[in-house]
């Protein structure tokens, strides 16, 4: 075994690193006056237009589909 194939076995050390995609602001509808706010992690919950801090996170256009028994 060459020196490239242990460094790849068990997946570890493979020169192809896997990169997550960049962070997106996550969209918010205030509950109070139903504007949309984009937040980043770490910034404080308030609504941009009248400063509500309850927010509802807007639904997903994934396709989310449970098994029922």
């Amino acid at each position: 075994m060459n020196q490239q194939q242990a460094g790849t076995a068990g997946g570890y050390g493979n020169s192809n690193t896997f990169v997550p995609p960049p962070r997106q602001d996550m969209e918010y509808i205030c509950a109070d006056c139903g504007a949309k706010n984009e937040i980043k992690s770490r910034e404080p919950i308030r609504c941009r237009e009248c400063g509500h801090r309850i927010m509802y996170k807007k639904r997903t256009k994934r396709m989310v589909q449970f098994e029922a028994r």
